[in-house]
């Protein structure tokens, strides 16, 4: 009986181990096919584009011609003529001085020109007739050319009373009222007449920035290259560009030892005189990337500090590309090396897959990719 029990046992055992062995066989095939599955993912090709970007500078602004108006005599401010942001001419009256103490003293040196011309009146005749020496004539003449100088400077100081503008212009502060005592050693100008026809920009480079640009214009000589610098574009105080382009005019080509910089100046004509003196902007210098490869920034992440992007390998594998840039502009990176126009990368969730990972690409237009992503809100 035991016998027979044990022959039905064996049997029964070898079909529950095979069956449990097949189960597992194809549990196991169904897990590496899975493994080996290939992600869908977007791709794009990379172009070469013709592309301009900019480097930015502060810039500080000021008219032309930006004249400090002074006095040229010590004196309180009897009348001020003229309010703040006039548009002036050259020798136009400004301010007014008080001038009664040397109204005073002119009248006075005018009595002295006079009883010093009346003595020399008085020793002529008797010169001529030999009653005295010409000796006393001569002395008589040059007292009299002494209250005559006197004379002339008390009156040029009256008209130095009236201030005057330098040049033509806008009128700029005015600190001073009337009642206030100025002088010529006063530290603040009266006011500033600014010629604003025209507006000078002026801004640094580093020494680096500096080398770059000059080796990169065209021109044997710093003249030459000073003609040859593009236009340049003014961004004002609130983020609006100006409508007028700019053009460098001078370069320091020195380079100042305590802040390490060479110093520009570019000039804006300024026919609206919506800019002025004190203003200041970013001042963009226009630069050129002809025939270079581009990626669009969404389709790369920052991994330690540097930019990566997958490219698609010959046998459909992820393999990680470091991207060095030359520069960013909108939302595509200038390539200097990582990739090269031709090659295949992941257009998006490129950072969801590691490297030799399957894909299936699913090829996509670069402009879809690259396009800017618009702002709902501001």
């Amino acid at each position: 009986m035991k016998k027979r029990i044990f022959n039905y046992l064996i049997p029964a055992l070898l079909g529950v181990l095979v069956t449990t062995s097949c189960g597992e066989d194809k549990s196991s095939g169904e897990g590496q096919a899975q493994a080996q599955q290939a992600q869908k993912l977007p791709v794009i090709s990379i172009p070469q584009q013709t592309l301009t970007g900019y480097s930015s500078y502060p810039a500080s602004i000021e008219g032309i011609v930006n004249s400090g108006v002074r006095a040229k005599i010590q004196g309180y401010i009897s009348n001020v003529l003229v309010d703040e942001g006039a548009k002036v001419r050259k020798g136009q009256a400004l301010f007014k001085l008080e001038t009664q103490s040397l109204s005073q003293d002119a009248n006075a040196a005018r009595a002295n020109v006079n009883a010093a011309q009346v003595e020399v009146d008085k020793l002529k005749p008797l010169v001529d007739k030999g009653i005295i020496s010409n000796v006393q004539l001569e002395t008589a003449k040059a007292q009299l050319e002494q209250a005559k100088s006197n004379y002339e400077s008390i009156a040029a100081n009256i008209s130095y009373a009236t201030v005057k503008s330098p040049v033509d212009g806008y009128v700029g502060a005015i600190p001073y009222r009337e009642g206030a005592l100025v002088g010529p050693t006063d530290t603040t100008p009266l006011t500033t007449v600014a010629d604003i026809e025209q507006v000078y920009a002026f801004f640094s480079m580093n020494e680096s920035e500096y080398l770059n640009f000059i080796q990169k214009t065209e021109g044997a000589t710093l003249q030459e290259k000073i003609e040859n610098f593009p236009e340049v574009t003014l961004v004002l105080a609130n983020g609006k560009e100006y409508e007028q382009k700019g053009k460098i005019q001078t370069v320091t080509a020195q380079v100042d030892r305590t802040t390490g910089t060479v110093s520009f100046r570019a000039i804006f004509d300024n026919p609206n005189q919506l800019i002025t003196n004190g203003n200041s902007g970013t001042l963009k210098i226009p630069i050129e990337y002809r025939d270079v490869p581009v990626v669009p920034l969404n389709s790369t992440f920052e991994q330690q500090g540097k930019i990566i992007a997958y490219k698609v390998s010959d046998d459909n594998k992820a393999q990680t590309a470091e991207i060095i840039t030359r520069a960013t502009i909108g939302n595509l990176y200038v390539v200097e090396s990582g990739v090269q126009a031709g090659d295949k990368i992941i257009a998006k969730g490129a950072n969801k897959v590691r490297p030799g990972t399957a894909l299936e690409p699913q090829e996509v237009p670069f402009d879809s990719i690259a396009k800017p992503v618009e702002k709902l809100f501001q």
